[in-house]
């Protein structure tokens, strides 16, 4: 396992965040788009399944929309520093 998950899904870095991963950093190698840099855990991949493939109500996909809010904010801001 890697010491980091990368990922470009804007909509799954917020899920991840929301639930706990630790945002490291974002990574602007490819100029044509940027790719949210995660601290990788055991958890990740599960956190990762239930995103991609859980029925909608599925309680595993629920979050505080306050966790939410502050996933959105934070990367948004990540995405627009230099």
């Amino acid at each position: 396992m890697s010491k980091y998950y990368k990922t470009a899904n804007f909509y799954q870095s917020t899920f991840l965040f929301s639930k706990g991963l630790e945002l490291i950093s974002v990574d602007r190698t490819d100029p044509k788009k940027c790719e949210f840099v995660f601290a990788d855990t055991p958890e990740r991949e599960l956190l990762v399944g239930v995103f991609n493939f859980s029925k909608e109500n599925d309680p595993e996909t629920m979050v505080d929309f306050r966790k939410a809010v502050l996933a959105i904010k934070t990367l948004k801001n990540a995405l627009h520093q230099p």
